[in-house]
């Protein structure tokens, strides 16, 4: 289930969701050697001045990234986001992807994110200006429409595909829904029946079964997958073999995940180096513990850590005494 945006095939119909605080550059690597055929960036502002903060630094690091490198913008003014795009670009970016999705607070206080849903003419103008403004293909993320009442996710994936944008995922989810209730595929469905441009699909995907039930319901050319892979970046895997097999890939045991956690530990130290690697650390470490349904105080030992070496350390010990 191969599927080409612009020149870049992507072998396996699995994206890793762009989350700001979540996937950032190892996460992204770890994904990706997990099974995710395309991974995306965090979400970094279309205002360049704001760009030489410590997080924005972090999030425009381009190298040494797995490609093809796509790299979501965000923002609600047409110039500012063609000059972000095409300082990504310059920077090693070889997809852009737009983000019409994202339903958190401070994203839409700046009419950005889903906000723009409501207002299509500014999102054709948006999404020309960048389309126009680099040579490099130009993806889009968005959800259903902007409230349950208001459900123009068809009428903005055709804006879409009129100018010029090479894939979209959508968010089976409306803008006033957020994260509440349960994803709707129908619209999805629609969508992908409308335009002819690679179409991802989104929202409570967090099982192998499920994720190849939305692809049979919708016929989008990809799932994408975002907080079901923290502390589970193996779902990739467990989803490509079921897609491929129709059979359940058996869980990871004890030490498969152990040898993946300290590696992601260690390349976020390596990364952020030891101030915020450290404390980046913990929240991942968190997730992978709900993941094993740990119920022990280790959590909160470990976020009382402030060394990496100490980190590692704590961390060995806590699997080794686990039952394989």
């Amino acid at each position: 289930m191969a599927f080409s945006i612009g020149p870049y095939t992507i072998t396996t119909p699995l994206v890793l969701a762009p989350m700001a605080g979540v996937t950032d550059l190892p996460f992204r690597k770890l994904c990706h050697a997990q099974g995710a055929g395309l991974v995306v960036s965090e979400m970094v502002t279309s205002d360049v001045r704001l760009w030489d903060s410590n997080k924005s630094r972090t999030r425009l690091v381009h190298d040494y990234e797995v490609s093809p490198r796509s790299v979501q913008i965000a923002g609600s003014d047409p110039a500012m986001m063609a000059q972000a795009a095409r300082q990504n670009v310059e920077l090693g970016a070889q997809i852009i992807d737009i983000n019409m999705g994202c339903p958190a607070k401070k994203v839409l206080n700046k009419a950005a994110g889903s906000a723009l849903l409501q207002n299509e003419t500014l999102v054709r103008e948006i999404l020309e200006s960048v389309v126009n403004s680099v040579d490099v293909p130009v993806t889009l993320k968005i959800r259903t429409g902007w409230s349950p009442q208001h459900r123009n996710g068809v009428t903005i994936a055709k804006i879409a595909e009129q100018c010029g944008i090479q894939a979209l995922a959508v968010h089976g989810r409306t803008r006033a829904c957020k994260f509440a209730g349960a994803a709707e595929y129908d619209t999805i469905a629609e969508i992908k029946d409308t335009i002819s441009i690679p179409v991802l699909a989104n929202g409570d995907i967090n099982t192998a079964e499920k994720a190849h039930q939305v692809l049979q319901h919708t016929g989008a050319d990809a799932v994408m997958i975002g907080r079901a892979a923290q502390g589970r970046p193996w779902i990739f895997k467990e989803i490509s073999h079921y897609l491929n097999t129709g059979e359940l890939l058996p869980p990871p045991g004890r030490s498969t995940i152990q040898k993946l956690v300290m590696q992601h530990v260690r390349n976020l130290h390596e990364f952020y180096g030891e101030y915020l690697g450290v404390r980046i650390a913990r929240k991942h470490v968190g997730w992978y513990l709900q993941t094993l349904a740990d119920t022990s105080s280790f959590r909160r030992q470990f976020n009382a850590i402030e060394s990496a070496t100490l980190q590692l350390e704590q961390l060995d010990h806590f699997f080794t005494s686990l039952p394989e």
